[in-house]
């Protein structure tokens, strides 16, 4: 292209031409998102630094040409309006493993989550699906723990459709918020009062050292994890067998390994 007269002609081109793109390209994802929602995702992983795909820090241009870092790529934005819920991630995020192990369990709870809402809609139902997911939802926030069990209490006083939506949302919000030592240890402190009349004094002795071994950040926890489902299955304990917590995810992902 050759450019004369005005010297401000070239910034002007080029803000055109920018400006061309950014409407193909929120074109082309407005449509994409339409085709996605036949698609039934339970997870969305996108490219880090990706004018179109980053979730956050992507370069954006001043009218100086000076960048800031505190961008969101076009198709990620408009792709993470159209699908709140659903659980996404950037590429390279994914090597924190305490965000790869949250993106997963995030994923196999939410398609969980779709088997259930496949159902008739019942109270019941979701009392049964909040009753398994319970410690799960507290080792990632006590304050959502709480909001949804007093929605589910009241469920039948509230319409099925409403009952359901809000449901879905406070579970994925939780989920949303990362685990951590501290919130692990309240319930792996939790599921030791469900053995309090079965563990001789050395058992219960063991499981405390294993936490508080947890807690100070010398061993995964895979390790308090995997002494309580032996327990579990050696005094069978029914109500801890069902929970999601102790097995949130295939075992041979070995996510619990590295947390």
């Amino acid at each position: 292209m050759h450019l004369v007269g005005d010297p401000k002609t070239p910034r002007l081109v080029t803000i055109r031409t920018n400006i061309d793109i950014t409407e193909r390209m929120t074109t082309w994802a407005l449509k994409r998102v339409k085709d996605l929602e036949k698609e039934d995702l339970c997870g969305f992983i996108f490219k880090s630094n990706s004018p179109s795909s980053g979730m956050e820090r992507v370069k954006v241009y001043n009218e100086n040409g000076i960048p800031n870092n505190n961008g969101v790529g076009i198709f990620a934005r408009i792709f993470m309006d159209n699908f709140p819920l659903i659980p996404a991630e950037e590429d390279g995020r994914l090597h924190d493993p305490v965000l790869r192990e949250n993106f997963i369990v995030r994923i196999f709870t939410l398609k969980q989550w779709r088997e259930v809402i496949k159902e008739p809609m019942r109270v019941g139902n979701i009392v049964n699906y909040h009753t398994k997911n319970k410690l799960l939802i507290l080792s990632h926030s006590e304050v959502h723990y709480r909001k949804m069990g007093n929605l589910v209490a009241k469920g039948k006083g509230v319409p099925l459709k409403e009952l359901y939506k809000d449901y879905e949302k406070l579970l994925m919000d939780a989920l949303k918020l990362k685990s951590t030592k501290s919130k692990n240890c309240n319930v792996l402190q939790h599921i030791l009062g469900y053995f309090k009349k079965n563990l001789t004094p050395d058992e219960k002795q063991e499981l405390l050292d294993i936490i508080l071994d947890y807690r100070n950040g010398f061993i995964p926890l895979i390790v308090p994890i995997t002494l309580i489902n032996h327990y579990v299955r050696k005094y069978d304990q029914p109500y801890l067998k069902e929970q999601t917590y102790l097995n949130p995810h295939p075992m041979n992902l070995k996510l619990r390994n590295h947390v």
